[in-house]
């Protein structure tokens, strides 16, 4: 077996025995039924494939074509809207692929802190990840389309219809999961999250996109923007050209801006994601705290403080501690502190693991007055380079079968995912100075004052949104 099928068969093994740990002495079904085509659909498909005239296409506009800014406030009012419909079998779906989401995002984490290149931390969205790799698994096709399922943590079996994922039925899926961290529950029981997500598409020249792929899209996120330029003639200028194009559409400063541009690229691939929580009962303290990046630095950076009744949990043989803070509706926040600075990457590559979600349950309610910085994060990475780490670097490479994103030839070249994770007290809240102490057993304090881990959880769909860690919080690049 080569490398990149040990890789896989390793991934699918560990999948099946985590969902094999959930269903405990339950009669088996294979857990990802809900997300294969069904037999009608199979019949269905095979009928298209005879009868079905060519599909439409269409050639993205100039980059230079006028483009309104994103509302994200309407992206996450979508959201919420398509979190009040839900139905059972549509939580139940997303609880299947939020085991993939997992699986594959902590894969990928421990792929990327191997080669960790910022100084001040780092930030993943397994989401956005999965949503990226099953967007071009709709349109990828015979052993593309069978490597990538593989790879998103799904075996063929058989390798018939009724064993190949439904891609349209997955990024619905995800569709749920980002409507579920953001839905509030109880009106006013949290302070509201955001969340917005928008694709970015940018083609050589005359290549023309499938529209249905296109369409199919829209689960993922309703912004794409599929814009062509000169991505030959000079790559870096066509770099700079996609930079100022999204940040002014999005009005977000990339941390890493897309650089080296392939000169034989006709597909760029971009995925930005923006996350904002506001915690409630927390306020901002007045003027500034010291955080100790190690042992011979310090920054002075503003702080947030609340105190609750939180679950918490210290594992002494490993010198670190966990603290789980409410965010809102089903979602929440792990903090994870090592005892020693010095411990971090031994902590991290301890916790982010496929017990990931036992050790989260292993907390106990505690008083505690919690006191950590306000964040504000910027993430990117290439998912080309990912798949090299992980030994699969032709997976989109030029032998590549997307015959369902375009008619011509596609010649993928750096597929980023960006991410801007903003962390921040309840604007609505009083400052804590002022705030009584709540009465009954002893105050914890728990002070986030030097490298530490998190994660973003929501817990309906079990699904893990964010991964990072905070080495210098409030970094700009």
């Amino acid at each position: 077996m080569t490398p990149a099928g040990m890789g896989l068969g390793a991934t699918i093994v560990c999948l099946l025995a985590w969902a094999g740990l959930a269903a405990g002495d339950r009669v088996y079904i294979h857990p990802f039924h809900l997300l294969f085509y069904s037999k009608t659909s199979c019949e269905q498909l095979e009928k298209a494939d005879v009868e079905t005239p060519k599909e439409p296409t269409f050639t993205p506009v100039p980059i230079q074509a006028k483009t309104s800014p994103v509302d994200e406030a309407a992206l996450n009012d979508q959201l919420v809207l398509a979190a009040e419909k839900l139905g059972d079998e549509d939580r139940l779906r997303a609880a299947k692929v939020g085991m993939l989401v997992d699986v594959l995002g902590l894969r990928m984490y421990r792929t990327l802190s191997e080669t960790w290149s910022d100084p001040s931390g780092a930030v993943l969205s397994p989401v956005a990840l999965f949503g990226t790799l099953a967007s071009f698994y709709l349109g990828a096709s015979d052993s593309t389309a069978t490597q990538l399922q593989a790879f998103l943590g799904v075996p063929g079996e058989d390798q018939g219809c009724t064993s190949r994922l439904d891609g349209h039925k997955v990024l619905s899926a995800l569709q749920t999961i980002q409507s579920l961290l953001v839905a509030q529950g109880r009106p006013g029981s949290q302070a509201p999250l955001l969340l917005s997500t928008v694709l970015g598409l940018f083609t050589a020249p005359g290549l023309r996109l499938r529209q249905p792929f296109m369409q199919s899209l829209a689960p993922f996120t309703p912004i794409i923007l599929a814009r062509s330029l000169d991505l030959a003639t000079d790559p870096d200028l066509a770099a700079e050209k996609i930079n100022r194009f999204m940040q002014a559409v999005t009005g977000w400063k990339m941390h890493r801006p897309l650089t080296g541009v392939s000169a034989d690229s006709t597909l760029l691939f971009n995925a930005y994601v923006h996350f904002q929580g506001k915690m409630k009962g927390f306020s901002l303290l007045p003027g500034t705290r010291e955080f100790r990046v190690d042992n011979s630095t310090s920054v002075s950076v503003p702080m947030l403080s609340g105190t609750g009744t939180f679950p918490h949990g210290s594992d002494a043989e490993n010198n670190f501690s966990m603290t789980r803070v409410p965010l809102g509706g089903s979602a929440c926040l792990l903090l994870i502190q090592p005892h020693c600075a010095s411990d971090l990457d031994r902590v991290e590559a301890l916790v982010f693991q496929h017990d990931f979600r036992s050790r989260m349950k292993n907390l106990s309610p505690r008083a505690i007055r919690l006191t950590m910085p306000q964040l504000r994060l910027r993430g990117s990475y290439n998912l080309q380079d990912l798949l090299t780490q992980a030994k699969l670097p032709t997976l989109l490479g030029a032998e590549a079968n997307l015959g369902k994103i375009s008619d011509a030839s596609v010649t993928v070249g750096q597929v980023l995912n960006s991410v801007l994770f903003e962390l921040k007290a309840d604007d609505r809240e009083q400052p804590v100075e002022s705030a009584p102490q709540p009465a009954g057993p002893e105050v914890l304090e728990v002070t986030l004052n030097s490298p530490f881990l998190f994660a973003v959880y929501e817990r309906e769909a079990s699904t893990l949104h964010f991964l990072g860690r905070v080495v210098s919080p409030l970094h700009k690049a």
